[in-house]
């Protein structure tokens, strides 16, 4: 992929990640603390959903498209029996009448019901759909799909803002899931031809079953990956309190500045490695690769121990520890993003079922760490435990793909990781009594990089200057 395809596909994540941090703080300053509790279980529910019910198909549609001769096909055998799934079990659940707001939200609402599955629905068929723009290379449809709804947000909190509308929970609710259906009507419009062609297609059913052979191990992987990334959201609902959750929920949203990285990297890096390897060629790039993915997870970090203090000034009072909090929530997208470097042995030789088992063991060292931590240090606590659980996963998914394709050299991340996961945990939970050790502790981190990846740098410097040129 040329690097005017990459800063394509980076537009989005980066304007999305920008348009966040001027919603983030209008919502916080005008939306009480337990309904922005409230809309961060919406989000777990909805993530809940999307894999579960994606069957893994949305894996084996990434992992087939450059094999396949007819790609409209393969894009109907992967969408279809979720949907249909997913539209059968929400059916069920309306019937039942506010029972999807009452375990939400603990709100008796028919309405806030209707509105959740708008939500889950939009969001399933925008995954699929993204994949289209995703694997045909298409990163400015890709981008826009992204940062337009991401403004039509803005546009519908600013007008309550200005028009002293309500700021209730189902205005809140109301605001993101015209943003959610905004982003499936683009992301429908820009991928018509294919999906327009798909459904003229026929199944073939033996093709369906070697997807679901694929994708099936994924089920539980994606089931273990969920409860991994949602375990503090519901266990602080169940173990705290709403307003714990919404501190915890708006410290996970500014980590997500992160994501623009994670995004970017996980929607390139995927459709190129597969590519090298359905043609053999280029696999000695992919440690160079990790080491770059390291250099960058090592500065992010860094400069998040340094800066991170900068957030207060946006936030209301009973906002001031996100500062602290935030360096372990960056745990899960920058440990993930790294581990995409050194799952890849994984994926090409289709032994799913050892990233399932990856994502059960660290969903289980996350489930006992928060039980354990939250009712003493609530939301830090919950960041905490999933920062620890994610550096299990990177480590359980590089190991277990260096025992099925070929080793990786390995000392420089687990040595760099360890340190990475140390230093946030020890400013989440105490960061209020050592600033000053930790602020040494962040340089240091920062200023290594001049000696361990002198040769990285070197080289991006030369290519910055080529570029000039």
């Amino acid at each position: 992929m040329t690097p005017k395809k990459i800063a394509a596909f980076a537009l989005g994540p980066l304007g999305g990640a920008l348009l966040g941090f001027i919603t983030l703080p209008i919502i916080t300053w005008f939306f009480s603390q337990q309904d922005i509790g409230r809309l961060a279980m919406l989000t777990v529910v909805n993530g809940f959903c999307t894999l579960l019910f994606s069957l893994g198909l949305d894996q084996a549609y990434v992992r087939e498209f450059h094999e396949t001769k007819c790609k409209p096909a393969l894009f109907k055998a992967a969408i279809l029996p979720g949907l249909l799934l997913l539209i059968i079990i929400l059916s069920i659940l309306l019937g039942a009448n506010s029972v999807i707001s009452l375990w939400l939200f603990e709100i008796d609402s028919y309405l806030l019901s209707l509105l959740v599955t708008l939500v889950i629905l939009a969001t399933f068929i925008s995954r699929f759909l993204s994949l289209i723009l995703r694997m045909n290379e298409q990163g400015l449809a890709y981008s826009m799909s992204q940062v337009l709804p991401k403004l039509l947000l803005i546009l519908i909190i600013v007008s309550y803002v200005v028009l002293s509308i309500d700021k209730t929970l189902i205005n809140l609710l109301l605001a993101n899931v015209a943003a959610t259906v905004f982003v499936c009507i683009i992301y429908a419009w820009n991928t018509r031809m294919e999906w327009l062609a798909a459904i003229k297609e026929q199944i073939d059913y033996t093709y369906l079953k070697s997807l679901l052979r694929f994708g099936t191990p994924l089920i539980f992987g994606g089931l273990a990956f969920w409860g991994l990334t949602a375990t503090d959201k519901i266990l602080l609902k169940e173990l705290s309190s709403y307003e714990q959750l919404g501190l915890y929920s708006v410290a996970v949203s500014f980590a997500a500045a992160a994501t623009i990285f994670q995004s970017v990297f996980s929607t390139v890096w995927a459709p190129t490695v597969y590519k090298w390897a359905a043609k053999g060629e280029n696999l000695d790039k992919i440690l160079q690769v990790n080491r770059y993915v390291l250099l960058a997870v090592i500065i992010l970090f860094s400069l998040a121990g340094l800066f991170s203090w900068l957030i207060t000034l946006l936030l209301p009072e009973p906002y001031y520890a996100v500062q602290w909090i935030l360096l372990s929530c960056l745990g899960y997208p920058l440990l993930y993003t790294l581990s995409e470097t050194t799952v890849v042995g994984i994926g090409v030789t289709r032994r799913s079922g050892f990233a399932m088992l990856a994502a059960c063991i660290a969903f289980i060292i996350n489930l006992l760490g928060n039980w354990w931590l939250i009712p003493i240090y609530g939301a830090a606590g919950a960041a905490v435990s999933t920062c620890i659980a994610f550096w299990v996963f990177f480590i359980m998914r590089t190991e277990f793909a260096i025992y099925l394709w070929k080793p990786t050299p390995r000392l420089a991340m687990y040595g760099y990781s360890t340190l990475l996961v140390a230093g946030a945990v020890i400013t989440s939970l105490y960061g209020r009594n050592y600033n000053t050790q930790l602020i040494i502790f962040w340089l240091l981190m920062l200023f290594s990089v001049l000696i361990f990846f002198k040769s990285e740098l070197q080289d991006l410097k030369s290519w910055l200057l080529k570029k000039k040129s």
